[in-house]
C-alpha cells in the first residue's frame, strides 16, 4: 500500500504490480489484416484450398440446392450444357460472375486456380 497526502488527508491506495496493470490493459481482440488474414482464412500452410474447402466455404449455400439456377453438384443435367460451352468458357464465369453468381462466388480471396480445383470438385462424378 502507498499512501498519498493531499489536502483532504491521507488516502489508502493499492499498489499493483506491472504484471497486474499489463493484464488490465491487454487487448481483448485482434484485428487481422494482409498477410495474416489470408493465413486464416483456410489456405492449408502447403498454399491453395482445395476444391472440397472451397465449395464446402463458398459455393455449397446455392450449388447444393441449385439456388437461382445454380448447377448442383454432380448433376450432369445442370452442368453438360455448360460443360459443353468449354472449361475456359465455366471458369472465366465462375471467376467473373454470371446471371445470378457473383464473381468468385463471393470467395474474394479465392485464386483463379482454387476456383477451378472447386470446379472440377463438382463435376468430378459427372
Amino acid at each position: 500500500m502507498a499512501f498519498v497526502i493531499g489536502s483532504a488527508g491521507a488516502t489508502m491506495l493499492p499498489q499493483d504490480s506491472n504484471e497486474d496493470i499489463a493484464k488490465r490493459i491487454a487487448p481483448i481482440g485482434q484485428v487481422r489484416t494482409g498477410a495474416a488474414a489470408a493465413a486464416d482464412s483456410g489456405a492449408s500452410a502447403g498454399g491453395a484450398r482445395s476444391g472440397e474447402q472451397v465449395y464446402n466455404t463458398y459455393c455449397a449455400a446455392c450449388h447444393t440446392g441449385g439456388v437461382l439456377g445454380a448447377p448442383k453438384m454432380n448433376n450432369a443435367a445442370d452442368w453438360e450444357p455448360r460443360l459443353a460451352q468449354g472449361m475456359d468458357t465455366v471458369l472465366k464465369h465462375a471467376i467473373e460472375g454470371y446471371n445470378a453468381m457473383p464473381p468468385k462466388g463471393t470467395c474474394g480471396d479465392c485464386s483463379d486456380d482454387e476456383i477451378q480445383a472447386a470446379i472440377d470438385y463438382m463435376v468430378a462424378d459427372i
